[in-house]
This record gives structure tokens, C-alpha cells and sequence, in this order.
């Protein structure tokens, strides 16, 4: 009997073991290959965009609205825009691969990425590089309910929340007030635009697919979405205030998920600058 029960007790001892062994190995898989990524990643950055006359770690520089613009209330109403300088290089970004059409960067935070859409399948980057290789931290990407051109209502980004803080992971350091404050500016480049984003909020939500739940083209969903934004149903939350929205503004959420339990956290901004770019 004393022996069944050594038995049955290594026996336990050894499966869960080799639980450990496993998991362990799943963990360290997942941190190479989110380091892996993240070096190709600022490889793919350092090769094709420049920051040198754009420095996105200037947003105090921007506009609180689009109105107040001293070029836009100064200029001739017929004077067309002076383009600003893109500094993305989208004529080689979209050799490499031509899903991606846009650049977002948030500044002081490690979200620097291109951002793709697949024609076929909707989740593709989940799991994949912007070189489409399988990739555990994949790419920043939307789907096809969410047009190219950041004119929908609603725009949703979806990136991963990386242990090693990559991909969207650092939208948590909006939870933090200070940074919050500090940092009311981001910003997406398309071939030919430069768009500026104020942050409105960061929230946790719950693990609805945003555009598959709501009805956007409906002015009662898309005011209770903005009232919601402005004021979330959240204990853990960051809203700037004097931000005001209405029924044409541009919003774009950027989600990941949580670090525990069910749901996603969203950072929301309202577009008030579209310039061209060139």
C-alpha cells in the first residue's frame, strides 16, 4: 500500500512538473518571440521613418482645436495648405507590404508601428509580422468594418499588451494621471496625410467587439458611444477635461487587453487636424 502510494505521489510530482516545464516554455517562447518582433520592428523604424523635422515628442505645439490653427484663421480662405513633411517612406513601406496604410505614433511610449489591414481575413495580424511571417505579437492593424481613410465615425486599432511592453501594452501608462496630462497628442500618418489626434480617455471596457455591437451610422449610438467616452463606466479611468465632441467627430480607439481578467483597455482620441502630407 505504501508503495502504491509513492507511486501515485511521484507520479503527480512528475505531471506536474512537467506543467511547469511546459508553461515555462510557452513563456519564454512568447518573450523571445515578442523581443524578436520588437527588434524588427525598430529596425523596420529606424530604416524608413525619420523624425528629424517631424519630432512627434512635441505636442504642446499643437492646437487645442483645429479653429485656433494660427495658419488656418490667418490664411486666405482660398490659400490651399502648405504640406507638412511625412516622415514616413511609404513608397518602401508598402513594397514590403501593401496591407499597411498608415504609421501611428504615441509619444514617449514604445507605440511607433505601422498599421495594416488584411483584404481576407480579418484577424490575420493577430499573428502576424508586418513581413506577413507568424508572429505571437503581430501587427497593429483594423478590420474591413473600418474604412482606410480614418473617416468613419468610429475607427478601432487592435495591438497586442506584451509582457515586454510592446505593440499597444504601453497604453497603460495613460492610466497614470500625470502622463496622462502630460501627453494629450498622438499621431497616424497616411501616404499623403498627418493626422492629430487629441486623447479624450483611457477606460477598461468589457470584450465586445466595438463595431460588430454598435451602429454608428445612428446618431443616438454614436452619442450614447460619446457619452460614454466622456464619461466611462469605469473605476479605473483617465478623461481630459474641456474636451467636447459632437456628432462630426472623428474617434479613434486604440485596444488591447487588460492585464487580467476579461475585457479590453481602450485609449480614445478625437481627430482635430488632418494636413496634408507629403
Amino acid at each position: 500500500m505504501k508503495r502504491k502510494k509513492n507511486a501515485a505521489l511521484i507520479a503527480v510530482i512528475a505531471v506536474f512538473g512537467a506543467a511547469l516545464l511546459i508553461s515555462g516554455g510557452i513563456l519564454a517562447y512568447r518573450m523571445i518571440s515578442a523581443n524578436n518582433a520588437e527588434d524588427t520592428y525598430k529596425g523596420l523604424s529606424e530604416s524608413l521613418v525619420s523624425w528629424v523635422d517631424t519630432d512627434p515628442t512635441l505636442p504642446a505645439t499643437e492646437p487645442a482645436t483645429q479653429a485656433q490653427t494660427p495658419a488656418q484663421t490667418e490664411a486666405p480662405a482660398t490659400e490651399a495648405p502648405v504640406p507638412v513633411e511625412n516622415p514616413v517612406n511609404f513608397e518602401e513601406l508598402l513594397q514590403i507590404n501593401p496591407d499597411v496604410y498608415s504609421w501611428i505614433t504615441v509619444p514617449d511610449t514604445n507605440i511607433d508601428y505601422p498599421v495594416a489591414q488584411s483584404d481576407y481575413d480579418d484577424n490575420f495580424y493577430l499573428s502576424h509580422d508586418v513581413y506577413k511571417n507568424y508572429s505571437f505579437p503581430g501587427t497593429i492593424y483594423s478590420q474591413s468594418c473600418n474604412k482606410k481613410d480614418y473617416s468613419d465615425r468610429v475607427t478601432v486599432l487592435y495591438g497586442h499588451n506584451m509582457l515586454n511592453g510592446s505593440m499597444f501594452a504601453n497604453e497603460y501608462m495613460f492610466m497614470d494621471k500625470a502622463f496622462f496630462d502630460s501627453h494629450p497628442y498622438f499621431y497616424v500618418y497616411t501616404a499623403d496625410r498627418k493626422l492629430t489626434y487629441e486623447v479624450v480617455s483611457v477606460f477598461e471596457y468589457d470584450d465586445r467587439h466595438i463595431m460588430n455591437s454598435f451602429d454608428f451610422s445612428d446618431d443616438k449610438v454614436f452619442q450614447d458611444w460619446i457619452d460614454a467616452t466622456l464619461n466611462p463606466r469605469s473605476l479605473y479611468c483617465n478623461v481630459r477635461e474641456g474636451v467636447k465632441l459632437d456628432l462630426n467627430s472623428k474617434l479613434l480607439v486604440l485596444s488591447t487587453c487588460l492585464n487580467s481578467g476579461d475585457g479590453r483597455l481602450l485609449l480614445e482620441g478625437v481627430l482635430i487636424k488632418d494636413e496634408p502630407a507629403k
